[in-house]
């Protein structure tokens, strides 16, 4: 493994420059320190040092002899444009990095998980999209296919989002912190069934006094969307499910929401009854996720599901009259290549969802394939520009259309996740959230509320915790944390 030293002569964008580097290098360690603290112990194939001075910045890179490799300095005007002077650390950190790794990246500089941010902004500011480009282009070294998708999808953002009031309007989020089974590469905040079945009526207890005190508290704003996520929500059963769902649409003006999402997710959790429950209400949007077709990643991942089982569960949801049905799918699963993507692909056109949304692999601190990454080191795991061409390709041929996108840290490839839909069917809530332009109302174990501030380009948060005994106990004190966040809104 790789073990990188990275210096810092005072605290500032350590993260970004973090970030940068384990772009380049996926599988590397970093150890970050500041001058003040002095040199930690140990060797290192490569030596990172951040200069910040008066006037300009000094990024340089030496190898484990100590011997300089590259380096560079720019001109700042460091407290008068923080923000630009991120930018100008950024591109000289890239470029002294791609020239010493040999490499460059798709998305270029940009760390964040939000690209289409900044050709949205951009738009809405009367730029035209070739403007954009240029600027992407100069600014992040994006290449021009990534380029290209921002601006896209940005584009059809911009007219999804046409209808939504971003001032008076709001959308509510309902976690379901239940499922069948923690998957390799998961780092949410679940609960195996198993384990805490007992708990789920508990659950629902204390997540309706949560969801009574919003629909209080928010009745002067206009709700535009309604996301039920996990977890995975058909945990419920279906007297549970019909239980909730009674009560959002007793609570929530529902004439006024223009998509109802809930998602089915694993097909080991969804039977007839539990779909006939959910058609009973205003839904217009189900997800049955398989992430892959191929059998053998499915039973390595720990998905307790058959590709037969996600066929019959989606055609049933089709039977059972659902025209809005989306699947999630990964790619750069372990142990996958091109030709199990292309399978994947071929089976998931048979069954002709109306959007689909592809996912790079991220491996995030959490999941078990990070906590025991000795036990399996030897999976190999790939994810090239190639497949992530070939999953756009069908998509195109199904007569999907690109949407929203999304980055994760740690995604394999340094690639992206989108989200491909027919005309009509695209997610709001989906766009919504990457673009931060709503409030977003959210109750449940591990949810987190985020209120936006338009005029102010600012939001802020209130989270829940994580736990769902915690949740239950403490429920009372969750209301407070988002009755003093949401008084603000008045």
């Amino acid at each position: 493994m790789l073990n990188i030293s990275l210096c810092f002569n005072r605290k500032d964008f350590e993260y970004d420059v973090y970030s940068l580097i384990k772009a380049f290098y996926p599988g590397c360690e970093i150890t970050s320190w500041y001058e003040e603290d002095g040199a930690p112990d140990g060797e290192f194939a490569y030596y990172d040092t951040i200069t910040y001075e008066a006037d300009q910045i000094c990024f340089s890179i030496a190898d484990e002899k100590h011997e300089t490799l590259a380096s560079q300095c720019e001109a700042v005007e460091y407290e008068k444009d923080r923000h630009e002077t991120k930018n100008v650390l950024k591109r000289m950190v890239y470029r002294t990095l791609s020239e010493v790794s040999g490499k460059e990246l798709p998305w270029g500089d940009l760390t964040g998980i939000r690209p289409t941010k900044i050709p949205m902004k951009m738009l809405e500011e009367g730029k035209k999209n070739v403007e954009i480009a240029k600027y992407m282009r100069e600014t992040y070294y994006t290449s021009p296919e990534k380029t290209a998708l921002a601006i896209t999808i940005a584009n059809r953002e911009k007219d999804i989002l046409k209808t939504i009031d971003y001032e008076h309007g709001y959308s509510l989020y309902i976690g379901i912190p239940f499922c069948p089974s923690i998957c390799l590469y998961c780092s949410f905040g679940s609960h195996v069934l198993s384990r805490w079945e007992h708990m789920v009526d508990p659950y629902l207890d204390a997540l309706i006094k949560e969801l009574i005190f919003i629909s209080e508290n928010m009745k002067d704003y206009t709700l535009d969307t309604i996301y039920i996520g996990g977890g995975t929500p058909t945990t419920l059963n279906a007297a549970q499910m019909e239980r909730l769902l009674t009560k959002v649409t007793e609570l929530f003006p529902m004439e006024q929401v223009q998509e109802f999402t809930v998602e089915a997710g694993r097909p080991d959790t969804i039977n007839e009854e539990v779909l006939k429950a959910i058609r009973k209400f205003p839904v217009t949007r189900i997800s049955i996720n398989p992430q892959t077709m191929n059998q053998e990643t499915l039973d390595l991942i720990g998905r307790h599901h058959t590709v037969d089982m996600v066929k019959e569960k989606f055609r049933m949801a089709r039977d059972l009259g659902f025209d809005n049905i989306n699947m999630d799918l990964i790619i750069g699963l372990p142990e996958e290549d091109i030709d199990d993507v292309r399978s994947t692909m071929e089976q998931v056109r048979e069954l002709a969802p109306d959007s689909v949304t592809v996912h790079s692999l991220a491996i995030k601190r959490a999941a078990r394939l990070n906590i025991f990454k000795e036990r399996y080191a030897n999976l190999k795991i790939q994810n090239t520009q190639e497949m992530i061409d070939l999953t756009a390709k069908y998509a195109r041929e199904m007569g999907l259309e690109p949407y929203y996108l999304y980055r994760q840290k740690n995604m394999a490839g340094n690639f992206e996740n989108v989200g491909y839909a027919a005309p009509g069917k695209a997610c709001i809530y989906n766009i919504l959230i990457m673009e931060e332009k709503q409030t977003i109302v959210a109750c449940g174990a591990g949810t987190t509320t985020k209120v936006t501030f338009p005029a102010e380009n600012r939001l802020e948060r209130a989270e829940n915790v994580k736990d769902v005994a915690s949740y239950i106990e403490r429920i009372d004190e969750m209301i407070d944390r988002k009755e003093k966040l949401l008084s603000k809104l008045v």
